[in-house]
């Protein structure tokens, strides 16, 4: 089994600075690391904030997060490279993009997109910019391509290499006009995975991910696809969502099997956690979607 190893890339470049970079941080401090028996990976340092829309892309900080996802795409594959199995906490969504980075480098990979929200966005429909609202669209090719061609390797993900797993923003994301999900991208909203479970949603997710010719796949995790009841401490809240106890069995299946080369946690705020009792209850979640992964059982 890999070694868990975990890096920590508080960017909120896609985003804003509202409390997302302390994700890592309150995370450590809830004893992740430790229970986990995880490796240290390094920081990734991202370049300052700049709260002026790019008048070339429509987005917030895209040279910026260009640069940060060949930093994080670095350290990533450090971790790749030695084996281990790299646990990466944001920060913001768009930190997607190094990680995918790095496996692009390597070949093709799938996807599977754990998110409130599609993140589907175009910049002409998306008016403040965040790249936070668009990763899934620019990991995929659409875009502006200093974000959907980095390093000459666009797209980083096939269509086909997807499945986006208990969004549940279609209503609002349509009114908004966010451009459709294509029909190579495979979609089971939050009402597709309780007709089925959330197991059973989550082992049909991996058989697609594991099948065709990619080497394995990422899981992203967005913390705002949990209820809202159960985490409000995000900053784009939706009413519904995925309970503790199906995320978790969700993890379990998606993290199992060795076609898992990686994950990430994102959107977490810890200043919307001022007792620290969500981040408790999300670090005993990832501690048990890791559990077959981890080296000290």
């Amino acid at each position: 089994m890999r070694e868990l190893t975990v890096i920590e890339a508080p960017s909120v470049l896609g985003l804003r600075p509202s409390g997302v970079q302390d994700l890592p941080e309150a995370l450590r401090e809830a004893g992740l690391l430790d229970r986990l028996g995880a490796a240290e990976g390094g920081w990734v340092e991202s370049a300052a904030y700049d709260p002026k829309l790019d008048p070339g892309t429509g987005m917030l900080n895209p040279v910026g997060i260009a640069r940060y996802s060949v930093e994080l795409a670095d350290a990533v594959g450090r971790v790749l490279d030695q084996g281990g199995f790299p646990v990466v906490l944001g920060g913001d969504c768009g930190i997607l993009l190094g990680n995918l980075l790095a496996l692009r480098r390597r070949g093709r990979y799938g996807l599977l997109f754990l998110d409130g929200h599609t993140d589907f966005y175009q910049p002409s429909a998306e008016p403040t910019g965040e790249v936070a609202s668009m990763e899934l669209a620019l990991v995929t090719g659409r875009g502006p391509s200093l974000l959907t061609d980095l390093e000459g390797r666009g797209p980083l993900l096939r269509d086909e290499d997807v499945v986006a797993l208990g969004f549940r923003d279609t209503e609002e994301s349509t009114a908004a006009g966010m451009q459709p999900l294509p029909p190579g991208l495979h979609a089971l909203d939050l009402d597709a995975v309780r007709a089925v479970g959330a197991d059973t949603a989550a082992r049909q997710a991996v058989e697609r991910l594991s099948g065709g010719g990619s080497g394995g796949y990422w899981v992203h995790l967005d913390v705002d696809v949990l209820d809202d009841a159960v985490m409000p401490a995000v900053d784009y809240r939706i009413p519904g969502g995925l309970t503790w106890p199906e995320l978790e069995s969700v993890l379990r299946t998606a993290l199992a099997g060795e076609r898992a080369v990686g994950l990430d946690v994102t959107i977490f705020n810890p200043r919307l956690d001022p007792d620290g009792s969500i981040a408790a209850r999300l670090t005993e979640c990832l501690c048990r979607g890791l559990s077959a992964r981890r080296t000290d059982q």
